[in-house]
C-alpha cells in the first residue's frame, strides 16, 4: 500500500505541472526523478562551473560516443573492416540492396569525400565491387562480395558482443526508454543534415530551434 500512496503522490505533482500530460510522459517524469536527473544532471566533473542541460546531455552522447570507438578498434581487429565506421558504410551497402555510392554515404551519415575513400579501400581489399547503374550511367552503384559478407557476419558478432558489453548494466527497460527518447533526435538530423551544409552555424540554430 506504502508504494501505492507513493505513486500517487508522485502522480499528484506531475498533474499540477503538466495538468495536461498523459499516463506515458508521467512514466518519463517519474523515471527521471527516481535517477536523480533533472537539472541535478549539469553538475557533472570536467567543468569547473555547471553547465545547460542541453549541454551535459550532448558531452555525454560524445564521451559514449568516444568509448565506444576506442572498443571498437578491438572488436574489428582481424576482420579487414578497419573502423566501426567501414562497418557502418558496409551495413548501409546491405541494407539498401547494391545502392549507388552517394546514397550508401549518405545514409551512413559521411561527407562524400570521407566516403567515397572508405568506398575505395573496401573495393580494394575485394570487400565491395562497382559497377555501372543502368539508370544513371554517370552513376556507380555498389555491391558487397562472399568475401565482404563473410568479414561483416563476423565483425556483425563482435558488435553485437560490444553492445551488449557496453549497455550490460542496464536493464531492458531502461535500453528501450533510451532509445525511445532518442529516436526522435536522429530521425530529425537524419533528414536535415546534408540541407544544412554550407550554411553559418547561426543559421542552423535558428533553422532547428526557431523554424
Amino acid at each position: 500500500m506504502r508504494k501505492v500512496v507513493e505513486l500517487i503522490t508522485e502522480w499528484g505533482s506531475f498533474d499540477e505541472q503538466h495538468p495536461e500530460g498523459s499516463i506515458e510522459e508521467f512514466c518519463r517524469y517519474y523515471l527521471i526523478q527516481k535517477a536523480g536527473e533533472g537539472d541535478k544532471v549539469a553538475q557533472q566533473p570536467m567543468f569547473p562551473v555547471p553547465v545547460p542541460v542541453d549541454f551535459a546531455l550532448m558531452r555525454l552522447t560524445n564521451r559514449i560516443v568516444k568509448l565506444h570507438t576506442i572498443y571498437a578498434v578491438a572488436a574489428t581487429a582481424g576482420t579487414g573492416i578497419n573502423t566501426s565506421e567501414e562497418f557502418s558504410l558496409l551495413n548501409a551497402i546491405d541494407s539498401l540492396n547494391e545502392p549507388r555510392k552517394t546514397v550508401a554515404i549518405y545514409t551512413a551519415l559521411f561527407e562524400l569525400s570521407t566516403g567515397t575513400d572508405m568506398l575505395n579501400r573496401l573495393k580494394k581489399i575485394g570487400f565491395i565491387i562497382e559497377y555501372d547503374d543502368t539508370e544513371d550511367r554517370r552513376s556507380k552503384r555498389v555491391k558487397i562480395t562472399p568475401k565482404g559478407y563473410k568479414a561483416l557476419a563476423i565483425c556483425r558478432k563482435r558488435m553485437t558482443q560490444l553492445a551488449e558489453m557496453e549497455f550490460h548494466d542496464l536493464t531492458s527497460d531502461e535500453k528501450k526508454i533510451c532509445i525511445r527518447l532518442l529516436s526522435s533526435v536522429d530521425t530529425k538530423f537524419s533528414g536535415l543534415w546534408q540541407s544544412h551544409k554550407g550554411k553559418d552555424f547561426e543559421d542552423i540554430y535558428k533553422d532547428v530551434v526557431h523554424g
